[in-house]
């Protein structure tokens, strides 16, 4: 064992004793260790050594609880109690390295969950490890280069082929048009706003009537809503400013009309601080609940393969980016859904390889076309 008196941060006495060495050179290099970090400052470091993944981990959502929005909250306490603490939690903060990480925490995850939702542990795990380093209580964060991969989704990319939560150009339109003769003018509505603007059905659920500009023909995202409430967007990225065509600003300006009826009967006015999508039963604003078992419902009537609400956010993604020359740039459709390019990239690589062969087919094509004329001259 080794002991080793030091100040801390306030200036007052303190010891630190570590035992459990299996020799006298283990217990003499661990002390020069503590010494190392007493004499650049790093005392946090050295009070924190013997904390657990589980202590840290609780300490830091204790802390920061009221700091995060209810859905974060609840993602996070979630993850940390049935992921985290049953796998990790028995490990030194200060001495997990990342092959035991992987060993320990992200095989058996794969084993049990879908790719990204183990990236989603990642992820979260890597917010509370930069948060130690923050603290100072770790020197660096060394879990930030594993890289998780998804081997099945590689391999459908290879197959030109994303996964089945999306829709072809004639699978939409088949869609739309079911969703206008057989469901409630709301639920048409909505499916044909999630179909030309890429929104997440929380995005549309908090749309509110100011959020539309019939005269420039914009829509504007400023919040999210759901079972849980109203509550701003996560990121800067997610507040944006769109163009929306004229078929969507038409069924617009007749829904808004049919809102204004709707509501009077149940002794409303319609204001622009009204939230734009309401149920035709009582004039209140719908869940978001609503739109996935009408669009269960509304896939099967049409005989096509069933997809989720942000299977629409796909679909709009992957039909702009794959219209050959007139593609859209991975700018403009990341603005557009509020991501970033990288994530475009990460997300619709496949669309990529796609329109990648389709100019390798093109600029042979005109190749030949050239040396056809060339020898016609001749």
């Amino acid at each position: 064992m080794f002991r080793h008196k030091y100040y801390d941060s306030l200036g007052k006495r303190k010891e630190k004793k570590r035992r459990g060495f299996l020799t006298e050179k283990e217990a003499y290099q661990a002390l020069l260790e503590v010494k190392s970090n007493t004499l650049k400052g790093a005392i946090k470091q050295v009070e924190y050594s013997n904390f657990t993944i589980a202590e840290w981990f609780d300490l830091w959502y204790e802390t920061h609880e009221l700091d995060w929005k209810p859905t974060t909250r609840q993602q996070r306490e979630m993850a940390i109690r049935l992921q985290i603490k049953p796998l990790l939690g028995r490990y030194k903060l200060q001495e997990l390295d990342k092959t035991t990480y992987k060993r320990a925490f992200i095989n058996p995850l794969l084993k049990e969950y879908k790719v990204e939702t183990v990236k989603l542990f990642h992820r979260l795990f890597k917010i509370g490890i930069n948060a130690a380093v923050d603290d100072e209580i770790l020197s660096r964060n060394r879990f930030t280069k594993i890289t998780i991969r998804n081997e099945k989704q590689e391999l459908l990319f290879k197959g030109k082929s994303l996964n089945d939560n999306f829709l072809e150009a004639h699978e939409l339109n088949k869609l739309l048009s079911t969703a206008k003769e057989y469901e409630n003018i709301t639920n048409y509505t909505l499916f044909l706003l999630l179909s030309y603007t890429g929104l997440r059905r929380g995005k549309a659920c908090g749309l509110q009537w100011k959020d539309i500009d019939f005269t420039k023909k914009t829509l504007t995202v400023e919040r999210t809503r759901d079972n849980k409430g109203v509550r701003s967007p996560k990121t800067d990225n997610s507040y944006r400013t769109i163009l929306i065509d004229d078929i969507l600003i038409q069924q617009l300006n007749g829904y808004k009309k049919w809102c204004k009826e709707t509501k009077s009967k149940f002794g409303y006015h319609l204001i622009n601080s009204d939230f734009i999508f309401i149920s035709y039963q009582n004039g209140n604003p719908i869940t978001d609940n609503t739109i996935i078992y009408s669009l269960r419902r509304i896939t099967k009537k049409a005989g096509i393969k069933p997809i989720t609400p942000h299977g629409l956010r796909h679909t709009h993604a992957t039909l702009l980016l794959s219209q050959g020359k007139r593609a859209a740039s991975i700018k403009v459709v990341a603005e557009r859904l509020g991501n970033t390019p990288q994530m475009i990239l990460d997300i619709y690589g496949h669309t990529f390889l796609d329109l990648e062969e389709e100019s390798v087919q093109l600029f042979s094509e005109s190749l030949s076309g050239a040396k056809t004329g060339a020898n016609s001259e001749l």
